[in-house]
């Protein structure tokens, strides 16, 4: 198993904390879920405003910010 230092902005931790409360899960199992998912899709998650360095947004996730 690898390890990973993810840095949030503050608002999106608390968001990810509560998702995870809220599905009964530790943060950590919740964001294995949610990457797991992205990678499996197949799809490459569009780009704001077409920025390539510009964070993607998380699709197909029912939390929503």
């Amino acid at each position: 198993m690898k390890h990973v230092n993810l840095r949030l902005p503050d608002n999106l931790h608390e968001q990810a904390r509560a998702a995870a409360a809220a599905d009964d899960r530790s943060l950590n199992s919740w964001l294995v879920t949610v990457v797991r998912r992205a990678v499996t899709s197949g799809e490459t998650p569009d780009r704001p405003e077409g920025d390539p360095a510009a964070p993607a947004p998380l699709r197909g996730s029912r939390h929503s910010s």
